[in-house]
């Protein structure tokens, strides 16, 4: 099984410019190193059959002629390594000169690309020799006495498996550079997959923008974006050229090879062409725009180009490449997570500070345990407080020791509330809960999920209540991982008047906490956060151990965060198939959890998942922070009942 990927390579070897035999001994042991990584498309880079400097020689008969003869014997030996190959070379058509990629397979030459744009200013000056080709008719040219299509709108098609099918579209260097790069019209005619043959010369502060440009536009085209450019060795009078191949993928830079290098420089990717194809299918205004294409509205021919059948090889699932994030919702590089932590916590910060000028709340009244989530809850408004220049003695922290609560977290609880100078109470539930159980008739020695919700709701009761007394709001608690679980009381801890950490997930959780320690709290602050980061997470519903120790760990009930944050994360972000998000996982966890612990809570996370989005159909309100909400007005909208069935089952 493919589940979608599809490997690619960029290629930019040793060229000399004219010298189509050395050159082509050149790409040919580059088609050998694609294959030997498995590879199913070679990408090389503009003219390479010639060698892009090659200037007045382009108009000499015997360079023509020995670039196009070479087709055939290129196009043969791609064929016994199983390859699907692009080449570049320039073709005598129509009375004119084409600066042209070839792509090869089967053995054959199964269509030509000319280059739709030619920059003639600066080092540049592409029109002395060729003609552009935008606004030339589709066609076709003659090669080794065979008819090949011929056309800047050629699509090709290739096969990811038995029963899904890509397409992929040719740009050629200058055309990425122009308004309205031809990549983008054959994106909104199905491409998935946009191949860049380039020549781009190199001067300082070009490489980040060049990287820049693919990346926007695999992003604006919702596409994989494979660059191929030319080596140091094509450098010759006033031009030097870096061999700078890029893949992107969907705004991502997957990678890119070395530059400058004096050997053939090879860059293999593997591209998820499934998601694209999912993603497009969420993106309205996607399919809108190529709708508007194919009537001809935005000034287009309304025809897509023609699709040409090409071989390619299966993928080979062994040898994947891929960079799969553990944890997808933080970032890997401290500067990035950094970065992304200070964002989080304005956006969070943002909205409630709106909805406290909104409702004229004179208090933030927020249950404080000493765990993670209330603390991260507890900061943020904290730091509302000081955005709206109010003190913050406007919070009333309530922090409430039930029959579970450790005195670790106690302490946790009340050293925060005090250091942050909010003002501080402490509630002991217990004789509540107590009375409660006598009540409904309940055996407080059994520890039942009656047992742990009635603390739960008890606790929730006493914020509501306090609010309506002093006039505040209730700011909520629970994060992202627990509504994607139903890892909450239903209108206990699932209930607030506005929930911050709604969209953020566990994992980032912590990330946060410890961000603010490091940069916007002082030492004494910072020393019980650390404290907290610290702590096992855990609801704290049952009784400690006998040592008045947490004995309720939270991820020992529901799996560890980190995999049930990966699994929502494959889920809803790309609505991936259970078999890819296991496969997924098994790359991205290897030697840290077995493949039955991963189908394990796997399992478990579709049960759940599906089970508690009846709690999910009816929260409060709360900030979107990142690219997943579960909100019922927002990002996901789910019927309560729907089964888990097909997700559990071994295929789907």
């Amino acid at each position: 099984m493919n589940y979608g990927f599809f490997r690619a390579c960029a290629l930019s070897p040793r060229l000399k410019p004219a010298d189509v035999d050395y050159n082509c001994r050149a790409i040919e042991d580059g088609m050998d190193k694609a294959a030997a990584a498995g590879a199913a498309l070679a990408l090389f880079p503009e003219l390479s059959v010639t060698g892009y400097t090659c200037a007045d020689l382009f108009q000499q008969e015997r360079l023509l002629r020995a670039a196009k003869a070479a087709l055939r014997p290129l196009a043969e030996k791609a064929e016994k390594l199983g390859l699907c190959a692009v080449v570049g070379l320039p073709l005598a058509h129509r009375g004119a000169l084409w600066n042209c990629a070839a792509v090869l397979s089967e053995g054959r030459v199964a269509g030509i690309v000319p280059k739709s744009y030619l920059p003639n200013y600066k080092e540049y000056y592409e029109s002395r020799w060729f003609s552009p080709g935008a606004g030339q008719p589709e066609g076709s040219i003659e090669i080794g006495g065979t008819e090949v299509p011929f056309g800047t709108g050629l699509l090709f098609e290739g096969a990811l498996s038995n029963s899904q099918a890509f397409l992929f579209g040719i740009e050629i260097c200058e055309d990425l550079w122009v308004p309205l790069p031809p990549s983008t019209l054959l994106a909104l005619k199905g491409a998935t997959l946009i191949l860049n043959p380039s020549a781009s010369t190199e001067i300082v502060g070009k490489a980040d923008y060049r990287r820049e440009l693919v990346a926007d536009q695999s992003a604006r085209c919702a596409c994989a974006y494979l660059y191929s450019a030319a080596s140091p060795t094509e450098s010759t009078t006033d031009v030097v050229f870096s061999g700078h191949c890029i893949a992107a993928e969907y705004g991502t830079v997957l990678g890119e090879s070395r530059r400058f290098s004096r050997e053939t420089e090879l860059l293999a990717v593997d591209f998820d062409l499934g998601r694209l194809e999912g993603e497009r299918r969420r993106l309205s205004t996607f399919g809108d725009q190529a709708a508007l294409l194919r009537t001809g509205a935005l000034g287009e021919a309304g025809e897509p180009g023609s699709v040409v059948r090409v071989e390619v090889a299966p993928w080979d699932a062994a040898s994947f490449t891929r960079n799969i994030e553990r944890q997808p919702f933080v970032p890997a590089d401290d500067e990035r997570r950094d970065e992304r932590c200070r964002e989080v916590f304005s956006i969070q910060t943002a909205g409630l500070a709106k909805r406290v000028e909104h409702t004229g709340a004179k208090k933030l009244v927020i249950g404080v345990s000493g765990g993670l989530d209330s603390t991260l809850a507890l900061l943020v408004a904290a730091k509302t407080l000081d955005l709206l220049g109010r003190p913050r003695s406007g919070i009333l922290a309530v922090t409430m020791p039930g029959f579970g609560t450790t005195g670790q977290t106690l302490e946790n609880a009340r050293t925060l509330m005090k250091r942050l100078g909010a003002e501080g109470r402490e509630i002991d539930i217990k004789k509540a809960c107590l009375a409660h159980f006598e009540d409904i008739g309940h055996d407080p020695a059994t520890l039942d999920v009656t047992y742990e919700n009635v603390q739960a709701r008890e606790r929730t009761q006493i914020l509501m209540d306090l609010a309506n007394k002093t006039g505040g709001l209730v700011v909520g608690t629970g994060d992202l991982s627990e509504a994607a679980l139903g890892w909450s009381t239903y209108n206990g801890d699932h209930m607030s008047m506005y929930a911050v950490n709604c969209s953020v997930p566990k994992t980032l959780v912590r990330h946060l906490v410890s961000w603010v320690a490091s940069h916007e709290a002082d030492p004494g602050t910072a020393e019980v956060l650390a404290a907290v980061v610290a702590t096992p997470i855990s609801p704290e519903l049952l009784p400690p151990d006998e040592k008045g120790r947490i004995e309720q760990k939270t991820e020992e009930k529901v799996g560890p965060y980190e995999l049930q944050d990966f699994f929502l994360y494959h889920h809803v972000r790309w609505g991936e198939d259970p078999d890819k998000i296991r496969f997924l996982a098994s790359r991205a966890f290897a030697g840290d959890y077995t493949a039955a612990e991963i189908d394990r809570w796997l399992e478990l996370f579709y049960r759940r998942f599906f089970a508690q989005q009846f709690k999910r159909s009816c929260v409060p309100d709360g900030p979107k922070v990142g690219s997943i909400s579960l909100s019922p007005r927002g990002d996901w909208r789910m019927p309560s009942d729907a089964p888990s069935d097909a997700w559990l089952s071994p295929k789907g």
